[in-house]
């Protein structure tokens, strides 16, 4: 299927592994220029190779408002503007209650919320007054369901998923569509940092595996097409049935 977005310009934060850089791939195999960031220049630099010549590489840390800022003004500066904001970043550390001090919830918040709200802010005027856009936020399925030991995470990413509602109300008439996808457990390096047994985490899903980035990044790379121009304001578990909710 053609997505018939070839052509058009992405900047995909955190993007030099895992699921952003699957994302950015996903995007740059439909047409799509991509900028792509990440705080080490050789990590990031490698990535781009992998994507090939559509992508341009920046180096940026979006952990924080400012930097989340910076690197969508490297990218219009790069590419000419943008067209599509994939927001992503990595987690915050694990923790409980009890155990995470007071003290650790900004930085949390610096990265899953407000470097979210810093991007779409540098991003999404342009997009309505050209009235096309699109903004696809990587969040966490502990958004529905929250996972023990990530309170930072369980709680910032919450909070990310009402802005992103908020501001797809706001823009939607104006051709923007704002979405965010929410992964359960798929094979990137975080989840194999949290966890030692990979055997009883597939287990655990429905699916019977461990999710593959490549699917994740096509899911996202539909959501940024022409044929989603309809949906709007969704938050999409991708997690092979591991969140047992119905609403």
């Amino acid at each position: 299927m053609d997505l018939g977005i070839s052509g058009r310009r992405a900047a995909v934060a955190g993007a030099s592994s895992g699921l952003g850089l699957a994302t950015a791939q996903a995007l740059a195999a439909e047409g799509v220029r991509v900028a792509i960031c990440g705080r080490d220049r050789a990590r990031i630099d490698a990535a781009a190779k992998t994507i090939g010549p559509l992508a341009v590489p920046i180096v940026a840390d979006v952990s924080t408002p400012d930097g989340a800022t910076g690197f969508v003004e490297a990218s219009i500066e790069a590419l000419g503007g943008v067209d599509i904001l994939v927001a992503n970043g990595g987690g915050p550390p694990p923790g409980t209650f009890a155990t995470t001090a007071l003290e650790a919830y900004p930085a949390a918040l610096d990265l899953n919320l407000l470097s979210v709200v810093a991007m779409c802010k540098a991003a999404v005027p342009a997009m309505q007054v050209q009235r096309w856009g699109r903004v696809v936020a990587i969040t966490s399925v502990a958004v529905r369901q929250p996972i023990a030991h990530l309170i930072l995470s369980n709680t910032a990413r919450a909070g990310a998923t009402g802005f992103l509602k908020s501001v797809a109300l706001e823009v939607a008439t104006d051709g923007v569509t704002v979405n965010s996808v929410q992964p359960g457990f798929h094979e990137t390096d975080r989840l194999r940092n949290l966890n030692t047994d990979l055997d009883a985490v597939a287990a655990s899903v429905p699916a019977g595996v461990i999710g593959q980035p490549h699917d994740f990044g096509a899911a996202v790379a539909f959501l940024c097409s022409e044929h989603a121009a309809y949906i709007t304001g969704v938050h999409l578990p991708i997690d092979g049935g591991s969140y047992r909710g119905l609403l």
